[in-house]
């Protein structure tokens, strides 16, 4: 179903070159088609939006609704609207665009340095030869290398290590019990796909916050949706740029969509913890922060609860459900901050503590301290250089089917002006919400 052009096809110039074929990288191409701009898809996958594919458990579902899916000229259009798309259904729905799209891309081949020579001329250098671009886009989003943290013993080989891009099903692991570090968007649920194969689970929690999934008779995303919260860009949020840092809420699309709530697993005979800090002498350390991270996971869900009630109120709208707070189900007993590997059985971890990116291919002047680009909605501080498909590039949905292609329309004009080409049939094609 893929386009999929031969590698003697590599061209010595284009206009564009798109690092990453992901969907933020096709959403581009998308609209460098309509302007009639030449660019390619470097991909070094042997599959377009790999990712999806291979690096999601087999339970995996979105945790936004699926009338969020708006990629340009292909929304969601199934008869499950306000449902959330499976693993095999969210790769369905990519490849129906990738055949609408039919990209110039090359797979498997690798970036490996890029670096400008002149103006509007940048140097690519591939595992499959070089060639030269007016203009580079790095779709190849922010989540690169996984982090493993640094212990002052090494973890037993007969335990099982992974990182949650490599988890799949339960099948994977051991006999015995499994200890999942990070309770973020993964280790939340990851922990819940464990809990209910009825295996024994250890959670690591950390600051992750939490929200409803549905809240006086509608899901929350559908009530902030119309607060305009997702219309709230970085420049106009209350943490600014640090909200690009912020950990997502945990909550899942799982059997139609519901909470995840630690206490509930808690009393089913989930073992919850402080956050992960070292394993030693045979044990693993935690803090003693259990309480604190619960309680501050529980206050952000009441929060966003109660701005749905003053917008409720505010609006005069009639909903059957009351207002309510949430009321801890479960309170730990004491803090744990050691436990024995052999005496709990412990025979496999999986580490949800997230990625660094690497960008170690780009040698250009354009990052921060922190490895990420300086940009201002993906044009960087070079502007003949932008990205996608970052986390909150502009908005809540910049790294999402949400607004990615809002990202891509206002990248490819930019294009068009760095090129000086005329926007003939450049316009709006991302579907209305109304």
């Amino acid at each position: 179903m893929m386009f999929n052009m031969q590698i003697q096809d590599l061209q010595p110039n284009y206009d564009v070159v798109i690092v990453g074929g992901g969907q933020a990288g096709l959403c581009i191409s998308h609209y460098l088609q309509k302007a009639g701009i030449d660019h390619v898809i470097l991909e070094k996958e042997s599959e377009l939006t790999h990712s999806w594919r291979s690096k999601r458990w087999d339970n995996f579902t979105l945790v936004t609704p699926n009338w969020q899916c708006l990629l340009p000229e292909h929304p969601y259009n199934g008869n499950d609207p306000d449902g959330f798309m499976k693993k095999n259904e969210i790769v369905e729905y990519l490849d129906d665009f990738i055949e609408k799209l039919n990209p110039p891309v090359l797979l498997n081949v690798q970036v490996n340095h890029v670096a400008k020579i002149a103006p509007q001329h940048f140097e690519i250098k591939t595992s499959f030869g070089t060639t030269t671009a007016k203009q580079l886009v790095v779709a190849a989003g922010g989540y690169h290398t996984p982090i493993y943290p640094k212990l002052s013993d090494q973890v037993p080989e007969q335990v099982l290590v992974m990182h949650s891009e490599q988890y799949f099903n339960v099948e994977q692991l051991p006999e015995g019990n499994v200890l999942v570090v990070g309770s973020g968007q993964s280790g939340a649920q990851i922990a819940e796909d464990l809990h209910l194969a009825a295996k024994k689970v250890y959670l690591s929690t950390g600051d992750a916050p939490r929200c409803a999934r549905f809240y006086r008779g509608k899901d929350v995303v559908k009530w902030l949706y119309e607060m305009g919260y997702y219309e709230t860009t970085v420049k106009d949020h209350r943490y600014s740029e640090e909200v690009r840092n912020s950990t997502n809420h945990y909550v899942t699309g799982r059997d139609g969509g519901r909470d995840i709530d630690l206490r509930k697993f808690a009393l089913e005979g989930m073992r919850l913890l402080g956050r992960f800090e070292d394993y030693k002498d045979g044990q693993f350390v935690f803090r003693p922060d259990l309480i604190q991270n619960l309680d501050m996971a529980d206050a952000t869900y009441n929060r966003i609860n109660a701005s749905i009630d003053d917008y409720i109120e505010k609006n005069n709208i009639v909903t059957e459900e009351p207002a309510s707070v949430y009321q801890p189900l479960w309170q730990p007993e004491q803090e744990i901050t050691h436990i024995n590997l052999v005496e709990e059985n412990i025979t496999s971890i999986i580490w949800c503590i997230g990625f660094r990116p690497d960008y170690s291919w780009i040698d250009l002047d354009i990052f921060q301290t922190n490895g990420y680009p300086k940009h201002d909605r993906g044009i960087t501080v070079d502007p003949d250089v932008s990205f996608i498909g970052l986390p909150w590039l502009n908005t809540w949905g910049s790294g999402r089917f949400m607004d990615v292609a809002k990202d891509a329309e206002f990248i490819a004009d930019h294009l068009t002006q760095r090129l000086n080409v005329t926007p003939q049939h450049i316009s709006s094609t991302i579907p209305s919400l109304a």
